[in-house]
């Protein structure tokens, strides 16, 4: 049997690290992350448990790049689904929606997220955050922003700090409350993006494997 094939190989690690994330993002949504291990994911992953360590140092760094893969993509459908638009406004308001979207939807998955940027290992710089970094500092520029470098953060800072008071244990804010308040910040129009009351039932869209390519490329002609 002839060696596989340079090309082959990267094809093969990278539908296994798709897999990955999947898996993590999958099991922790329904289990949280102390009961999900490492073992758990590669089996649901239909991975080697070893394989993990090669991509991702532990845990916390695996679920929080898919996490992270979740929310961009999540960012990257809104931004770009039918009707498509340049307006800034309306970007904005899709970029909020999505994120909030996701606190309301995936409660679990995103509280244990919020809860893993405070630990010790802190913010995981990984390709899936680097991405949704690009999306939200796009749109910050589409919206009119003349100084991204300092409106991206603020952007950023005041989405996590929404999505944390949406999830806090036993006081909890409304989402409809906390995205009138982003509205209302941003000057955007109740009607713009996805009003809360015109939003999907996410429990009719549970399977995730849009947002994971673990599918075969097609081989470059």
């Amino acid at each position: 049997m002839s060696p596989r094939s340079a090309s082959v190989n990267e094809e093969l690690r990278r539908r296994s690290r798709e897999r990955l994330l999947q898996a993590a993002v999958e099991l922790v949504g329904e289990r949280g992350f102390e009961a999900t291990t490492l073992g758990d994911i590669a089996d649901r992953a239909g991975s080697a448990r070893g394989l993990v360590s090669y991509y991702f140092p532990g845990k916390r760094q695996l679920v929080q790049s898919a996490v992270h893969r979740l929310m961009h993509r999540t960012l990257e459908e809104a931004l770009e689904r039918e009707p498509r638009t340049e307006d800034g406004r309306e970007r904005l308001a899709r970029a909020i929606d999505a994120i909030l979207g996701l606190a309301r939807d995936r409660p679990v998955l995103m509280r244990q997220h919020m809860a893993g940027l405070l630990h010790a290992e802190g913010f995981v710089q990984c390709p899936e955050q680097r991405r949704l970094a690009e999306l939200l500092g796009e749109t910050v520029a589409r919206y009119g922003s003349q100084t991204v470098s300092a409106d991206y953060p603020m952007l950023r800072a005041l989405l996590m700090g929404a999505v944390y008071a949406a999830l806090v244990p036993g006081v909890p804010m409304p989402v409809p409350v906390l995205r009138a308040e982003l509205f209302q910040r941003y000057g955007l129009d109740w009607e713009m993006g996805v009003p809360p009351e015109s939003a999907p039932d996410a429990r009719a869209e549970e399977d995730l494997s849009r947002f994971f390519a673990t599918e075969e490329r097609p081989e470059r002609a």
